[in-house]
């Protein structure tokens, strides 16, 4: 889903919308933005979205290697958190197909908002700490 050249620059401002948005603290407006997205080009383009949010956090520029996050006390974390966390491990390792059945698995869970939501405050959060 993600690496299409047709959506790649849509994906790109979809993903600078969201932060904006997350930046001012609107998660309403976040919301409206993935919606749009979806109404536009589907859960895919929701997808590509989500995956430069995690390129924004991970860094484009990842060598290739197996990587291991550390998120201390991710089993005990609430499902948005968790998702979080092993979609930027899966950006991280450029495992698309761990990347898809997550946000698959999140979109049958009903649990896709509120996990995207968590996604862009943890990359403002990131953008934030980088900026200090």
């Amino acid at each position: 889903m993600t690496d299409r050249r047709d959506g790649a620059d849509e994906a790109f401002d979809d993903a600078a919308q969201v932060l904006r948005s997350a930046l001012a603290g609107d998660s309403e407006a976040v919301v409206g933005t993935f919606d749009a997205v979806v109404d536009r080009s589907g859960v895919a383009g929701a997808y590509d979205v989500a995956w430069r949010l995690a390129a924004t956090m991970v860094g484009e520029d990842v060598p290739v290697g197996s990587w291991t996050l550390d998120f201390p006390g991710i089993d005990e974390a609430r499902y948005d958190a968790r998702w979080v966390a092993r979609f930027l491990s899966a950006y991280a390792n450029s495992d698309v197909s761990t990347g898809e059945a997550l946000f698959g698995a999140a979109l049958a869970d009903g649990q896709l908002p509120e996990c995207l939501l968590t996604l862009a405050g943890s990359a403002v959060a990131t953008l934030r700490r980088r900026a200090a």
